[in-house]
């Protein structure tokens, strides 16, 4: 999932000309997409870089965020406790938040 929607993201990004796209006055409408698309490779970056850090919060991360777990799912998944989910969840949370340079 986190692959496909960052394929995504990249083409919005890399997107020049709108292509078979029906043509909007951009006047008329704020462009988030772009914005979005940027802030989802970014995250990517950083859950990279986490993940040479902290392997098991990386994938924390992404099972929750990316494929939407719950948190004992990803306990099962990754064979740990939901407790130690929720920590690593918390931590790594604030790592990427650090890392990408959030003030939130």
């Amino acid at each position: 999932m986190r692959r496909i929607l960052l394929d995504q993201a990249r083409r919005r990004v890399a997107a020049k000309r709108g292509g078979p796209a029906p043509r909007v006055n951009l006047d008329a409408v704020p462009d988030v997409g772009a914005e979005r698309s940027r802030e989802l490779i970014a995250l990517d970056d950083g859950l990279s870089a986490l993940a040479k850090l902290d392997s098991r919060k990386a994938q924390v991360i992404e099972l929750r965020f990316f494929g939407g777990l719950s948190v004992q799912e990803t306990a099962e998944v990754l064979r740990i406790s939901p407790e130690t989910v929720m920590r690593d969840w918390k931590l790594a949370r604030a790592w990427l938040l650090a890392e990408l340079g959030g003030t939130d």
